[in-house]
């Protein structure tokens, strides 16, 4: 039994990768957004307001990260949990209410399926938020494969 444990979180480099991606998926889609990327551990490591994204999206985006990444799920697949009767009702006022079930908060996964950090977004609709995330989520699985290969 070891008495401590490793734990592989990303990187501000590449909390960067991920912002940039986000960002290009977003102009492409014509809609600014609010970006957060988290670490392993709930914490913000990179934020992005994209100019024109709404001002009361800041949270909203960083709340969805922080969610991702401690519950280790995208937020979207609360949605019917969260219902009154539902399994999981009541669950946003956990967490200092930062708990959301909004979709647009996505985990990024190492190798083994651990949690190395999320990506939130927000401003358009969950669907768009969540296009914008993935947008991110697909430039990081690559900087990850590439790293990996060269190891």
């Amino acid at each position: 039994m070891a008495p401590t444990l490793k734990v592989e979180t990303l990187s501000q480099d590449a909390a960067k990768v991920a912002i940039e991606a986000c960002e290009a998926k977003a102009r492409s889609m014509g809609i600014p957004m609010n970006i957060a990327v988290t670490d392993s551990a709930t914490h913000l490591l990179a934020f992005s307001r994209m100019d024109g994204a709404k001002i009361t999206s800041i949270s909203i985006a960083i709340d969805k990260a922080f969610t991702a990444s401690g519950h280790r799920i995208g937020t979207h697949l609360y949605k019917e949990a969260v219902w009154p009767g539902g399994p999981a009702f009541g669950i946003g006022n956990s967490n200092g209410n930062r708990f959301t079930t909004i979709g647009g908060g996505l985990p990024v996964l190492g190798r083994n399926k651990e949690i190395l950090g999320a990506i939130g977004c927000s401003t358009g609709t969950p669907a768009q938020d969540q296009e914008v995330a993935q947008a991110g989520i697909d430039a990081l699985q690559k900087l990850l494969q590439s790293t990996r290969a060269k190891l």
